[in-house]
């Protein structure tokens, strides 16, 4: 169906400058164990910038040895990551967030603000937007790039209103035909005094309930870090994917030690016991489908990882919305009541 709504190509975001494919934003800030083979790409920019003159085809051929030494050092690295590791790359600073896939994936992109009872939340994004001939209702939690940006954002954790923009606008998809992706990146729901008292366990409950119902279909994709309640309020969907770096859980690592263990310096320990990651959860039939990443992760190459997004999302819609929407709500529902269930043999 023909939208009245005027769509726009979507712009680059404020908070995600980026240079060619690769993120430039926090260029110095490297995990642990990226140092080696960082410490060796910065190396080899040296050298090339050394080999541009005559006479410096020895220096060339050192080059492309350090080089292969350097993918191979990475993928042995990434090869062997534990659970904690993969949390740190989910939470990564340079990782792309939502609005950098927008600005990659989307040929046109409307935002729309508010929750028509009390404000906007800035901490989840939301808009009308084209990929390709598919006209969908994008909606993500959405980090901030430094201090000030992630203030604005509020770490990407949303007051009720966030969610309760969320179902005004999943209404409006519905209304539309538009079938609704979503792209969770969330430590979890903000806890603080005002969110509750405005109401944020019934917004989350709400959440659920709307598109546990919705007629059409819904695309969940987890780019980062999936969160508590925060993440699975707008999470029921179809069809679930995970980046491969991404992480998906009830409770954050921290949060779990704190518990469990009356330590949060524990978190490596939690993090092993949850099974967070994309390999634990598709194992266990909770996520549909691994999104792969890049070589070092998505935060090496924007350009790639979008379109590995935008791959799966065309893929996904084709084959959903050829369900008739009484099958797509039952399979819906008997796919979360499965969820947890399992025969001990």
């Amino acid at each position: 169906m023909a939208s009245p709504l005027t769509q726009t190509k979507p712009a680059a975001s404020k908070s995600s400058k980026t240079n060619g494919s690769r993120n430039t934003f926090a260029s110095t800030f490297v995990l642990d164990f990226e140092k080696p083979v960082i410490e060796l790409e910065r190396k080899i920019a040296e050298m090339r910038g050394l080999a541009t003159g005559p006479g410096m085809d020895t220096l060339k051929v050192e080059i492309d040895k350090l080089e292969k030494k350097a993918n191979k050092l990475r993928k042995e690295i990434f090869a062997k990551l534990t659970r904690w590791q993969k949390v740190q790359l989910a939470r990564h600073p340079r990782r792309p967030y939502m609005l950098d896939y927008v600005e990659r994936i989307c040929d046109t992109w409307l935002e729309l603000h508010g929750d028509r009872c009390y404000a906007d939340d800035h901490a989840i994004v939301a808009g009308f937007a084209s990929i390709e001939e598919e006209q969908v209702l994008l909606i993500g939690q959405q980090k901030g790039r430094g201090t000030k940006d992630n203030l604005f954002r509020n770490f990407a954790m949303a007051h009720p209103e966030g969610y309760r923009k969320a179902i005004r606008l999943m209404t409006l998809a519905q209304k539309f035909n538009r079938p609704v992706i979503t792209f969770i990146d969330t430590p979890g729901a903000y806890p603080g005094l005002g969110a509750e008292e405005r109401g944020q366990a019934e917004a989350i409950a709400r959440s659920l309930y709307e598109m546990a119902r919705l007629t059409v279909p819904i695309i969940a994709i987890v780019i980062g870090e999936g969160g508590s309640g925060g993440a699975l309020a707008i999470s029921v969907a179809d069809e679930i994917h995970m980046m491969e770096y991404s992480i998906y859980s009830v409770i954050s690592p921290e949060g779990c030690a704190s518990i469990l263990y009356r330590d949060a310096t524990e978190a490596p320990q939690a993090a092993e016991a949850l099974k967070l990651t994309a390999e634990d959860l598709k194992e266990i039939g909770i996520i549909d489908n691994i999104i792969s990443e890049p070589s070092g992760g998505a935060h090496e190459n924007f350009d790639a990882s979008a379109a590995a997004i935008k791959a799966v999302i065309l893929s996904s819609l084709k084959r959903l919305k050829a369900i008739p929407t009484e099958k797509l709500i039952a399979a819906r529902h008997k796919k979360y009541e499965e969820i947890g269930f399992w025969l001990d043999r």
